[in-house]
């Protein structure tokens, strides 16, 4: 039986996927504490500008494998698309998510994926909670001061999902490092 090292926390790349801005928030935690090292928004497109959705698509996936290969994520968790009225949106922003799950995958990252609604629920206790609560709830379980941007935020609310998620999963979980959470 091969044996498993404790870690002290396991860190985890939170991402928003978006053809315009991209979240990513990185956050290591326990599964009690969590605690901020990096986010920012990948900017693929200025507002009025013209770039094709390849190119925004190559933008993202290489941000992407810079950010992973400098902060090595032991896990990835990606927010899902939802679907509304606009079917092509909603096909293209999947296009973007494909983007960011090919870079974490590029690096043999374990890749979780939730829903919106479920990330607002496990973060803020309101799966229907606004931009503006989750970037409050963000703050204070972070211990963060200032504003986050809206792209940020919600990637750091994935990353901090994931690992209220991961803790209440059955069984220890293992990181790519090979350690157990």
């Amino acid at each position: 039986m091969t044996e498993l090292k404790r870690c002290a926390s396991t860190r985890i790349l939170g991402i928003d996927p978006g053809l315009r801005t991209t979240g990513i928030g990185i956050i290591e935690s326990d599964g009690r504490d969590s605690r901020y090292i990096f986010s920012r928004n990948i900017r693929v497109q200025a507002p009025g500008e013209k770039t094709g959705i390849a190119e925004r698509l190559g933008l993202i996936f290489t941000n992407l494998t810079e950010i992973i290969e400098q902060y090595r994520p032991d896990e990835v968790a990606v927010e899902e698309v939802f679907v509304s009225r606009n079917i092509s949106s909603a096909l293209k922003l999947g296009h973007a998510r494909g983007a960011a799950i090919s870079a974490a995958v590029q690096f043999q990252v374990p890749v979780s994926e939730y829903s919106a609604r479920f990330v607002k629920q496990a973060v803020v206790g309101n799966g229907a909670a606004s931009k503006q609560q989750v970037q409050h709830m963000v703050l204070s379980l972070l211990g963060l001061r200032g504003v986050l941007q809206a792209d940020e935020a919600d990637a750091l609310a994935v990353s901090l999902c994931h690992a209220h998620s991961s803790m209440l999963a059955v069984g220890p979980r293992v990181s790519s490092s090979g350690c157990q959470a």
